[in-house]
């Protein structure tokens, strides 16, 4: 683990000249076919799903008991009785299809629909058994058609929200915000770097050299990676790459300090997600401030879940709110995350005395 207050180098980019314009059509190529496969609409393996279609089934189930009963008391009795059946079944259709979710993503329409009714009818007698086991009155009173039906219909309006819920995740929009994140790469950022590179290439040209291989990096993430998803820990290494740019260019300004856990570096996250969060504190933090700042990211683990921290401190002698930015890049990164993992991740971004902190939570995989 990286001391706190030092600066890790990544390891070095292939050599520049070996990258050619055929290399990069061809992962250009790679990254639009693995960006255009569509999401699995049987994907229920999500604490959002399920706890949506367990509100969902039971409001049903409430609504219709009170069709058929006259006082509050009956109604109790009678949905309690109800959820029995209910609970069991929806639990287990959504196991069912979370298990399913990869024979069944590749079959056409019809069979995905035939599937997914069919598993709502089975799940739905096998709540209604399963009550029986107990010798719940309503085991004795409902004939087994009952659940089976109720469950191939409630199972049919699911599968309805999921596949909209996959359709969702691949809109012209949201290829839009990831382009958008992506292109916070700022032209100036550029610019600096490369007047950077021009200025060591006589005094220091082993620097020079790996200024541009860190730019080479930056902008082959930037215009190529279009996957879903990559590891955080090859985000802390792209983040590093630009860190290590700015601190050339800021000198002793930026201090730059890493606290990492190498458990967390297998999380799965939305591809550039700590770069614009590390680029907002310099922005906003280190480059207002005539004496400079400092940057700290930190990564842990807890219960499963993966814990992101980027800090820097808030420049001191300037206007207020002239260092205020517009929340592009904070707002994509925070719908980019829900897209991706739903209710299971945290986004939380503001001042905390004089330290601006973004904290973000996703799940261990």
């Amino acid at each position: 683990m990286p001391t706190p207050g030092t600066s890790p180098r990544p390891s070095r980019a292939p050599n520049t000249s070996q990258f050619s314009t055929t290399t990069i059509f061809d992962q250009l190529g790679q990254s639009s076919a693995g960006a255009g496969q569509a999401p699995s609409p049987f994907d229920a393996c999500h604490v959002g799903v399920v706890l949506r279609a367990v509100l969902f089934v039971h409001g049903v189930v409430a609504l219709c008991v009170g069709f058929v009963v006259a006082d509050l008391s009956a109604w109790l009795l009678t949905f309690a009785q109800a959820a029995a059946v209910a609970l069991p079944a929806t639990l287990m259709w959504l196991v069912l299809t979370c298990l399913l979710r990869r024979p069944l993503s590749g079959a056409s329409d019809p069979i995905q629909w035939t599937a997914a009714v069919g598993l709502g009818g089975l799940c739905g007698f096998y709540g209604w058994w399963q009550v029986g086991l107990v010798d719940l009155p309503v085991h004795a009173h409902v004939s087994p058609m009952a659940p089976v039906l109720a469950g191939a219909a409630l199972a049919a309006a699911l599968f309805y929200a999921l596949r909209l819920r996959a359709r969702s995740q691949l809109p012209a929009v949201t290829a839009a915000r990831l382009a958008e994140l992506q292109s916070r790469i700022r032209p100036h950022f550029l610019f600096n770097t490369l007047n950077t590179a021009i200025a060591l290439v006589r005094v220091d040209p082993s620097r020079a050299e790996a200024v541009l291989e860190d730019l080479a990096e930056l902008f082959r993430v930037a215009l190529i990676e279009s996957g879903s998803s990559v590891t955080l820990a090859e985000e802390i290494e792209l983040a590093q790459r630009y860190l290590a740019i700015e601190q050339i260019r800021f000198g002793t300004r930026l201090q730059v300090s890493w606290d990492l856990d190498p458990k967390a570096g297998a999380a799965r996250v939305p591809p550039l997600l700590l770069q614009p969060l590390v680029e907002n504190a310099v922005r906003h933090g280190i480059e207002p401030a005539a004496q400079g700042g400092w940057v700290r990211v930190r990564t842990g683990t807890r219960r499963g879940q993966a814990l992101i921290s980027v800090s820097n401190s808030m420049a001191t002698g300037v206007p207020p709110g002239s260092t205020a930015g517009h929340g592009i890049a904070l707002r994509n990164v925070k719908e980019r995350l829900r897209l991706m993992h739903d209710m299971t991740a945290q986004f939380s971004a503001g001042p905390e005395r004089d330290v601006w902190r973004v904290h973000v939570v996703v799940p261990l995989e």
